[in-house]
């Protein structure tokens, strides 16, 4: 889902209900208006205004969760690197291609920017676990370090595809569709209350464009890896200049 169109199409939605208000404020009988009219609308807005806003607090949270979650899972595959690189160089010198082929793995990897970067777009390792499962340790020492490190490598695999489940997920769209329904909603009654002129619509329009802006940094953040809100490479970077190290 991109959040600039999610966005785009909830801000005509958003700011185009203020101005059907506008239109509909100076067509209705004034009845309809009255102070007892009025009040009973701003009770109604005040709900959904509510509802709007634990909605809001809803997505922040989740997208909040889910970026923090991605940099934790980042370290993570970091630190195993490093301890997988370790794990070969106590295993011995036969370990020497396999490491050198971990070290321009990690290379491609942060090689790739922008649109480079695709859903599965992780640290694939299975050329290394190929090579460690080839290995034939002669004592329990290398015995216990392949293992170690096939175990390391088995995470940081699961880490990759866990990785491509956390960029397909995302927030419901029925979820997404009531919010701007109820932002709508909001909107209308502002533009039905406030009267018609030039301050009131650019008000309304610096309004819509911010709450709309909010959903898509919201949504851009639940998407840590792909969007302009995205965790950094720091720490495979400094993964990388210890990789070889004897």
């Amino acid at each position: 889902m991109d959040p600039y169109v999610i966005g785009g199409i909830a801000f005509l939605c958003v700011f185009g209900a203020a101005l059907i208000g506008m239109f509909l404020r100076a067509r209705l009988p004034d009845h309809h208006l009255s102070s007892d009219s009025r009040d009973a609308i701003k009770l109604a807005t005040a709900i959904i205004g509510t509802l709007s806003a634990l909605a809001l607090g809803l997505l922040i949270a989740s997208a909040k969760r889910s970026f923090d979650d991605a940099g934790t899972g980042l370290r993570t595959t970091a630190a195993r690197v490093l301890l997988l690189d370790r794990a070969m160089a106590h295993y011995g010198q036969e370990t020497g291609d396999t490491r050198a082929t971990l070290r321009k793995l990690l290379e491609t990897r942060l090689s790739k920017t922008g649109s480079e970067r695709s859903l599965d777009d992780g640290l694939d390792v299975e050329p290394v676990q190929d090579a460690l499962r080839s290995l034939s340790p002669q004592t329990d020492a290398q015995r216990w370090l392949q293992a170690r490190a096939l175990q390391l490598s088995g995470q940081i695999a699961e880490a990759r595809w866990m990785r491509a489940e956390t960029e397909v997920g995302g927030f419901p769209g029925a979820f997404l569709a009531i919010l701007v329904f109820w932002l709508a909603l909001l909107f209308a009654t502002f533009g039905l209350l406030a009267p018609g002129n030039g301050t009131v619509v650019a008000t309304l329009f610096v309004c819509a464009l911010s709450v709309t802006g909010a959903l898509v940094l919201i949504i851009d953040m639940d998407h840590p890896y792909l969007g302009v809100i995205r965790i950094s490479d720091a720490p495979l970077n400094q993964a990388f200049e210890r990789l070889g190290r004897e």
